[in-house]
């Protein structure tokens, strides 16, 4: 049988601005790299192509590692 007699302990929420600022700082990570190598490539080397690819590859490398740096940013910033 289940005691559900005990009382939780009183968690303090987290404010609106920090989760905010929370959220943005995690939605730029993967985003800032991807566009700082598309733009790099698309204007030094000229070729549209190579640029999307290889920031498409970094886009997706940063999103595999999202779940690593999430909760390095929760436990960080808290």
């Amino acid at each position: 049988m289940i005691n559900q007699d005990c009382k939780k302990a009183v968690e303090i929420p987290m404010p609106f601005t920090k989760i905010i600022w929370k959220s943005t700082i995690f939605a730029m990570m993967p985003a800032l790299p991807t566009l700082g190598i598309f733009l790099e490539i698309y204007y030094g080397v000229g070729n549209l192509v190579v640029g999307t690819v290889f920031g498409f590859g970094v886009y997706f490398t940063t999103l595999v590692l999202s779940g690593r740096s999430s909760k390095c940013l929760v436990t960080f910033v808290s």
